[in-house]
């Protein structure tokens, strides 16, 4: 087994690649323990290198609705009348705080997401 750092984007493919050759070693064989410490390396460089910005509070408010299939009507009671979710949904209107800490501990969306500036509408 010869390991070597992660310093470079093409060292983190190399390791990716050995990853993946390695794939199915069997725990506790030299094999299984070469792909343990390489799987760490390369978790390591993803986290300082790869890094996945939370995403912005319309976002995360609908990947919540899709995952408990919600429908706007289900949000009304955290966010306001159908007109005020729509404001939200579309990028019209800013969260209010009581709207945030009702997103939270309703629905269990990250605060520091809900708290993020919205972005720029996307297509649904």
């Amino acid at each position: 087994m010869r390991i070597k750092p992660i310093k470079s984007e093409r060292d983190y493919r190399r390791t990716m690649k050995q990853i993946n050759r390695l794939m199915d070693a069997r725990p506790g064989t030299p094999q299984g323990d070469e792909l343990d410490v390489l799987t760490t390396l390369a978790q390591g460089w993803e986290e300082k290198h790869h890094v996945i910005d939370a995403p912005d509070p319309v976002e995360a408010i609908r990947f919540a609705m899709e995952q408990r299939g919600l429908t706007r009507r289900d949000l009304e009671p955290l966010i306001g009348s159908r007109a005020r979710v729509a404001e939200v949904l579309n990028r019209r209107r800013r969260l209010t705080l009581a709207m945030i800490r009702r997103l939270h501990e309703k629905l269990g969306i990250p605060a520091e997401s809900l708290l993020r500036e919205v972005g720029p509408n996307r297509a649904a």
